[in-house]
C-alpha cells in the first residue's frame, strides 16, 4: 500500500522515483565499502595511566618533594590534633552564674528488638541518670588562659583530682603532659552547646536527677 496518493504525470513520477531511492538507502542491507586511504595514518599514542602515575612519584620521590609534602601534611594534622580550634562563643567567665539542665529526651520514633517488638514507644520521655550516674564532676577549661589553668590546678587537688578535664581551647596534649592526667577537648562545642554553658571555668555535678552547672570566676 502506498504511503499516499499522488496525481499522475512527469512530476509525480520523479517524486515517486526520489522516494523509491531513499527507500532504498534507509532500508537496504548493509554493504562494507573501502574507500581507500584518505590521508596519513598515526599509531594510537595514549600513554597508560598508571605507568605515567608511576612515573611521576618516581620523579617527586627522587627530587625529594615527597618527603617534603609528607613532613608538612603530618606538621599540620599533629598540630590540629594537638591544638584542636577553640570553641566559639565560649568566653571567660565575669559573672558567676548557676544553673540546672536536665537530660531527659523524648524518644521520636518507636525503639524495637530484633524480632520487631516495640521496647520504647515513640514520645516515652526518658532520663539517663535514671539508670546510669556521673562518674566525676567536670571541669570545662581553656588552657590557653594561665590563670583557669593555676584554678583548675588548685580545684583537683582540693577534690584529689576527682575531676574529668574537658578544654574549649588550647592544647589537651600540653596540659595531659604538664598534669600527667587524662584530659579531653570538646569538639566542635557539642557538650558545651548541649549543656548551654557560656562562659568557663565551668563545673558540672549531678544534682539528683539533673546536672547542677557552675560558670566559675
Amino acid at each position: 500500500m502506498p504511503f499516499f496518493n499522488s496525481p499522475r504525470g512527469p512530476a509525480a513520477h520523479r517524486v515517486s522515483g526520489l522516494i523509491a531511492l531513499l527507500g532504498g538507502l534507509i532500508f537496504a542491507p548493509a554493504k562494507a565499502i573501502d574507500l581507500g586511504r584518505l590521508g596519513p595514518v598515526y599509531a594510537i599514542a595514549e600513554p597508560n595511566l598508571l605507568a605515567e602515575m608511576h612515573t611521576r612519584l618516581q620523579q617527586l620521590q627522587a627530587s625529594g618533594a615527597l618527603a617534603r609534602h609528607t613532613r608538612a601534611a603530618t606538621a599540620r594534622i599533629t598540630a590540629q590534633l594537638a591544638a584542636p580550634r577553640a570553641v566559639a562563643g565560649i568566653t571567660h567567665t565575669r559573672v558567676p552564674r548557676s544553673f540546672e539542665f536536665d537530660p531527659t529526651i523524648e524518644v521520636p520514633y518507636p525503639v524495637t528488638d530484633a524480632a520487631g517488638r516495640v521496647l520504647v514507644a515513640p514520645g516515652t520521655r526518658l532520663n539517663p541518670l535514671t539508670q546510669v550516674t556521673l562518674p566525676q564532676p567536670l571541669l570545662f577549661l581553656d588552657a590557653r588562659d594561665e590563670a583557669q589553668i593555676a584554678a583548675g590546678a588548685r580545684w583537683l587537688r582540693d577534690r584529689q583530682g576527682r575531676l574529668q578535664v574537658i578544654l574549649t581551647g588550647g592544647s589537651y596534649l600540653a596540659l595531659m603532659r604538664r598534669w600527667q592526667k587524662p584530659v579531653f577537648f570538646d569538639q566542635a562545642g557539642r557538650l558545651t552547646h548541649r549543656l548551654g554553658i557560656r562562659h568557663v571555668p565551668a563545673l558540672v555535678t549531678q544534682a539528683g536527677l539533673k546536672l547542677h552547672i557552675d560558670e566559675l570566676r
